[in-house]
């Protein structure tokens, strides 16, 4: 079976919003899930947050950036072309509750994943506030779609483009300063995931990360998004992605993630769609 791609779009240089058609996947996907695609049958199986999705269309939103040999592969489809395959919903959803003011903060493609995050939440009547961060405008990525779901959005871009000039950390500060925050999640690289946990861990602030591991089966067989938890060892893929910030060890899993690094130069030295 394969899973057409029925729209896609591009938001920024080599990143791109698609809709899939996977119906089945519809009826189970809750906020902070993911998916695990093969683009091609011989091509490597790689996680993907989901942005949204349509019951009745039956169709998965992500968003996707060309960072990797199949990411890459990924980008360069069209509308009209087929997914090898798709699987999920995968991992546990995010936490959602009722806490009371929310900042929800995306860097990069990450931004995607806080949408369905920060619907759910402001339903459940908390305050949600967004943080958009990027390196300039041309990489703010779902603005819109972001304002439709949340109280308040922000933008930080490092040349001050669009938004704050700075870092999602700075606008974050300011926010702290206005009023009480009752939970933070943040999706994006792992250093800005970092630096947020870093900042709200003082104040002990509730705070999410979401864990984009290196991930293989999806179903916690292979270890491979193996990840120091408080102290003990958690699977990204079951028991996460989403983790409480002030209890992961960043710098295993930047250590682990290096590892990779030259296997994923070597892949893109061999693929075809460079």
């Amino acid at each position: 079976m394969s899973y057409p791609i029925v729209e896609k779009k591009e938001l920024a240089p080599n990143t791109v919003m698609m809709q899939i058609h996977a119906p089945l996947l519809t009826k189970k996907i809750r906020p902070g899930q993911f998916i695990i695609v093969r683009v091609t049958p011989n091509g490597e199986r790689i996680p993907l947050s989901i942005s949204g999705w349509d019951g009745d269309k039956g169709t998965v939103r992500i968003i996707v950036q060309a960072v990797g040999r199949t990411s890459t592969e990924l980008v360069r489809l069209n509308r009209g072309d087929s997914i090898e395959d798709v699987v999920g919903p995968l991992g546990q959803p995010s936490h959602t509750g009722q806490y009371g003011t929310c900042v929800l903060i995306g860097g990069g493609y990450g931004t995607g994943a806080i949408i369905p995050i920060a619907g759910d939440l402001k339903a459940l009547g908390n305050k949600v506030i967004a943080i958009i961060g990027a390196r300039t405008k041309e990489l703010v990525l779902m603005e819109d779609e972001l304002r439709a779901v949340c109280h308040r959005v922000e933008v930080s871009t490092n040349d001050g483009s669009a938004g704050v000039k700075g870092l999602v950390t700075d606008v974050l500060a300011e926010i702290l300063k206005q009023e009480p925050v009752h939970m933070v999640t943040a999706i994006g690289p792992v250093p800005m995931m970092k630096a947020v946990s870093e900042m709200t861990r003082p104040l002990q602030i509730r705070t999410y990360v979401s864990l984009n591991a290196i991930m293989v089966d999806g179903t916690g067989m292979c270890g491979s998004c193996r990840v120091g938890v408080g102290g003990t060892t958690k699977f990204a893929c079951i028991d996460g992605p989403d983790f409480d910030g002030h209890q992961v060890n960043f710098d295993e899993l930047v250590y682990r993630q290096k590892m990779y690094i030259p296997y994923e130069k070597k892949a893109m030295e061999l693929c075809a769609c460079k």
